[in-house]
């Protein structure tokens, strides 16, 4: 496709020529996405989606590389100043790095991120440490082999590992290791997981089972309540020591005399939605205003169809600004079936 600089190019802008902040009508701000850059998964987790996969719609219908360029540049002089990249597994995507660059050489994008299983990390590592990766975020339920296999379906948990001591090894300020926590799963390994801290500069973080998956495991016993996780790790471990974390990590320790951080986040019991600044774009460019609710405004198409920037951004406040007070009003205007993660962006 030939490129079209006046599209997508990134503009520099004076803080005063930034157009006003997104809002929404309880005053909230936004200013965090969340691009999903494809459906498509390597690993088969149970929580996420069925043995035999969902119906992933195919490549036409996904956010090509220039849409995404458009996307960001549109959105970062929105007040928009942090991106992370989800899927899917985003690594599977070969133009990852190629985003990556562009996202983190425009001047109001302060840091990009990432999300990964982690098999794929240890290849493209160098890659993502020269485009200028902000932070990484590897998703790990278990540090045990056979366990592994039973969550994810699949082998590999050396070489999540070995991804997972290269990204440590590396320049990029921030890694941080997500388990999703489940009872009767890996409710048993909070001490291992907290043992990675030690030595290490990296955020373990312990997160509620969320309902996407489409035979509803979280309906099964197997959910792990945030403040129990919590106690959990009280009566394990001495010398928990407070600390500050983002605004998600609701709950954030230290160990005394470890390197790394130990966060719980309740995002199911969902604490947090007063102080929501999370926009996203799934991979096949639909906006949502709100991970758990159902309403989608299609930007792929409205690009497509020739659609100006200056509409685009319209399109954005006006889903914005009907976004629900919090997940539990948005969740109930919905069907009970939802969606796999992997098809709405982690």
């Amino acid at each position: 496709m030939e490129q079209t600089t006046h599209i997508h190019a990134p503009v520099e802008r004076s803080p005063s020529s930034v157009i006003p902040p997104i809002t929404d009508q309880f005053g909230r701000t936004f200013n965090y996405l969340r691009l999903a850059v494809n459906e498509y998964c390597n690993l088969r987790c149970i929580y996420c989606m069925p043995e035999e996969g969902v119906p992933f719609r195919s490549k036409d219908k996904l956010l090509t590389t220039e849409e995404i360029f458009r996307l960001i540049t549109i959105i970062s002089q929105m007040g928009v100043y942090k991106i992370r990249f989800t899927g899917g597994e985003p690594l599977l995507r070969k133009d990852l790095p190629q985003l990556v660059k562009f996202a983190n050489q425009i001047p109001l994008i302060q840091s990009v991120h990432l999300t990964t299983n982690g098999l794929l990390l240890g290849k493209y590592i160098n890659d993502l440490e020269q485009a200028g990766l902000t932070g990484i975020n590897i998703s790990l339920d278990t540090l045990k082999a056979e366990r592994f296999k039973t969550i994810t379906r699949r082998e590999g948990l050396d070489i999540v590992m070995d991804g997972i001591e290269k990204a440590i090894k590396s320049n990029i300020p921030s890694v941080k290791i997500n388990i999703v926590a489940m009872r009767d799963f890996n409710h048993d390994e909070l001490m291992e997981f907290a043992a990675l801290t030690k030595d290490n500069d990296v955020t373990v973080r312990f997160i509620e089972l969320m309902p996407f998956d489409s035979h509803q495991i979280w309906k099964t016993g197997k959910f792990y309540r945030a403040e129990h996780i919590v106690a959990d790790l009280n009566k394990q471990i001495s010398g928990l020591e407070q600390v500050d974390g983002s605004k998600t990590e609701h709950y954030i320790f230290r160990i005394k005399g470890y390197k790394g951080k130990i966060a719980v986040i309740p995002a199911y019991s969902r604490n947090l939605c007063g102080a929501c600044n999370r926009i996203r774009i799934t991979a096949d460019g639909k906006f949502r205003n709100c991970l758990y609710g159902q309403e989608e405004t299609n930007l792929r198409d409205a690009m497509r169809d020739g659609v100006s920037n200056e509409s685009i951004e319209q399109m954005i406040r006006k889903s914005m600004w009907k976004k629900y007070k919090d997940g539990w009003e948005a969740q109930a205007q919905g069907q009970e079936h939802r969606e796999s993660m992997t098809q709405i962006g982690g």
